[in-house]
């Protein structure tokens, strides 16, 4: 009787402090007891995925006899760090976005794939302000979802680009830069710095734009939670054993963050009382994506977004990746001309931002949701606008997340030659409540996701 009696918390409970507002993730005091067991509240979530320069094609390639077949034993090299995961990824082949090809506009293949990943749609080439490309499959889903969470959507990126000038044969960098679209001449320009993103979720921001609040509180090194633990600990006199638990394990998780990111400045060198335009970001790349995976996964848990897109690098990404021994420019590799030398770094780096998403996939298989986990309520993308040679068909393309039941797992996937990457928007779209019959070039719903 005392669990039917137990006050019902709303599911957007927040604790409160000065500056801060720290949204909390699902916990049982927001199910009313009665339905508890039965609870199918946890809404469905999306995630996409984006890196840059393609791949090379024979170390991702799944060769299968039939259209769907269980993945193999042994994954193709890129793959191989998603070897513990092999039942929970789907590889899909033969997709393709007929808008990032030329089409009469020569080269330029690296700003149509990032303008045309999302939208389908063939950008004009200008490196003017009269860009032009179309409104992005997430945001279709932001403008349908959004008003149920803080933010509409969250762009995200782990590579600084810009959003002007001439960066692609012509092509703007905003064409490189961004795969979320808000219009067809509005890019969503993604955040590197994961200091602003944590303000940004745990509601600090007002403190930033104060110079100096900001840096009294940096000064003392306080973190957000030490403002909201007068809050928490009320909250805890009314939740059960449970809730209790669920709460300590997130902030716990919050206050980890947090840490990583002051020592990443502490290590920049920043000083807390000067104005900083662009915070510290961390110089390691495996250290960068994991803050962001760690945010995007608070995000989804706390329900401050349904919407996420990340950039892995930016499309003619010239990152070098020194962490596992390349001090070559990414996108200068895959201009390889067949030197085998060449050809074998681009594929360690895929492999290496592989490694990278199965640390996302295990944060939301670890992540309590409701009645399940992140992954049993979430679609994500794993993907690139462009495959072999700068080609733009058989996109190497995986997914990942149960999606509330849309997507069966353990799979690889083989469609039609041309088949429209926007039949996999489209199949998402639904999922998210939007019956749309076409988007961009569909020509229907993508099959094989969760039917046999």
């Amino acid at each position: 009787m005392t669990l039917i009696l137990r006050k019902q918390l709303p599911r957007r409970t927040f604790l409160r402090g000065v500056g801060s507002l720290v949204a909390l993730p699902m916990l049982d005091a927001m199910m009313p007891a009665l339905v508890r067991a039965a609870a199918t509240a946890s809404p469905t979530r999306l995630a996409i995925l984006y890196f840059p320069n393609g791949v090379q094609i024979e170390a991702w390639n799944l060769m299968s006899a039939t259209p769907v077949a269980a993945l193999p034993e042994t994954l193709p090299r890129t793959l191989a760090p998603l070897a513990a995961y092999r039942n929970e990824i789907t590889v899909l082949s033969g997709l393709t976005v007929d808008g990032g090809r030329a089409h009469g506009d020569g080269p330029g293949d690296h700003g149509r794939a990032g303008a045309s990943y999302l939208t389908g749609a063939h950008p004009k080439k200008t490196f003017g302000k009269d860009l032009q490309a179309g409104v992005s499959m997430d945001q279709y889903v932001a403008a349908k979802v959004g008003s149920a969470t803080r933010f509409a959507s969250l762009e995200l990126g782990c590579e600084e680009g810009i959003q002007g000038g001439n960066c692609d044969n012509g092509y703007s960098c905003a064409y490189s830069n961004s795969i979320s679209w808000r219009t067809p001449s509005t890019p969503n320009p993604p955040e590197i710095r994961p200091r602003a993103v944590f303000e940004r979720l745990f509601g600090v921001g007002d403190i930033e734009r104060d110079p100096v609040k900001r840096a009294r509180q940096e000064k003392y090194q306080k973190s957000v939670l030490d403002s909201v633990l007068a809050d928490a600990r009320r909250l805890e006199g009314a939740l059960g054993a449970s809730d209790r638990r669920k709460l300590d394990e997130y902030l716990y998780a919050v206050r980890d963050i947090e840490t990583r990111i002051q020592r990443t400045e502490q290590q920049g060198g920043i000083d807390p009382g000067m104005e900083r335009p662009s915070p510290s970001v961390p110089e390691n790349y495996n250290e960068h994506t994991r803050i962001m995976f760690d945010l995007m996964t608070t995000a989804l848990q706390t329900d401050s977004t349904r919407v996420i897109t990340f950039l892995m690098a930016i499309e003619q990404s010239n990152r070098a990746y020194r962490e596992i021994g390349i001090a070559d420019s990414h996108h200068g590799l895959t201009h390889h001309g067949g030197d085998r030398d060449k050809i074998e770094k681009c594929i360690k780096i895929n492999a290496y931002q592989v490694e990278q998403f199965a640390y996302f996939i295990e944060k939301l298989r670890s992540t309590k949701d409701g009645d399940g986990t992140l992954f049993d309520h979430t679609m994500v993308t794993y993907g690139s606008g462009l495959s072999r040679d700068h080609d733009h068909d058989n996109l190497p393309t995986l997914i990942t997340g149960r999606g509330n039941g849309l997507f069966h797992l353990g799979r690889h996937v083989t469609h039609p030659k041309e088949t429209p990457l926007a039949n996999l928007h489209v199949a998402m779209m639904h999922q998210m409540g939007i019956p749309a019959e076409k988007f961009a070039d569909s020509t229907g719903k993508l099959g094989y996701l969760s039917d046999l």
